[in-house]
């Protein structure tokens, strides 16, 4: 994926509020001023609001994903973790609640390192639609993935992340050692809202509709939430 050319000011879909980018709700908008304040402009901002959500929202992979409200900027902040298209929504509401415009992509990705667990209850060391944010930063969108925090990469042998608000913050290529820590396999788009049928489907098609729905119905019972990577 390569950075955009520079382009016009975009539309206001991507400053507004909605069901899941609620940053109308005073715990996001607290949130983000608190972590915004005395930033000298919106570069600084995005930086803060990264990290903001990188290290304090826990990466969960287990948390719930098949209706909107999983989704909601509120309800991820709230619980203090989330997956990565949860964090990435987050950290979009949260860059319009600081006036940037923002909005979440999506590619599917190879993960080398995820655990055995996880790739037991997928079937497969794919993850469909991995999401990420883009902010509008000087001119151009620029790629910020919040998902992973600092204790998870030590775990697995690979430095966090790092965004600077000017270049793309994407994946970690390699782990300690040179070894292969993630690749992206096929970039979906962008997107103003997060696109949650589109996701499930991609879901059940990546890993088998009996996987997922046995997933949701583990899910409905109460169980899996707030379980370790």
């Amino acid at each position: 994926m390569t950075k955009e050319t520079r382009s016009v000011q975009p539309g206001g879909e991507y400053l507004a509020s909605s069901f899941i980018m609620d940053f109308d709700d005073p715990v996001v908008s607290g949130y983000a001023s608190a972590a915004c304040e005395g930033a000298a402009g919106q570069v600084e901002k995005a930086v803060r609001l990264y990290y903001a959500v990188r290290d304090p929202v826990i990466y969960d992979p287990y948390t719930p994903f098949y209706r909107p409200e999983h989704y909601r900027a509120s309800l991820t902040l709230k619980k203090g973790r989330g997956f990565c298209v949860t964090k990435a929504a987050l950290l979009c509401a949260l860059g319009r609640a600081a006036g940037i415009p923002s909005r979440v992509g999506f590619a599917t990705v190879k993960n080398h390192f995820t655990s055995s667990r996880l790739r037991d209850l997928l079937g497969s060391d794919l993850f469909a639609y991995h999401g990420f944010t883009e902010f509008f930063l000087e001119g151009i969108w620029v790629k910020a993935t919040p998902a992973f925090n600092s204790a998870l990469c030590e775990k697995f042998g690979a430095g966090p992340l790092e965004f600077d608000g000017r270049g793309d913050s994407i994946f970690q290529e390699y782990a300690s050692g040179g070894k292969k820590f993630m690749e992206y396999v096929e970039y979906h788009g962008s997107f103003a809202d997060v696109p949650v049928d589109i996701i499930v489907e991609a879901w059940k098609k990546t890993y088998g509709s009996g996987r997922i729905d046995a997933w949701i119905k583990h899910l409905e019972s109460g169980a899996g939430a707030g379980e370790e990577f």
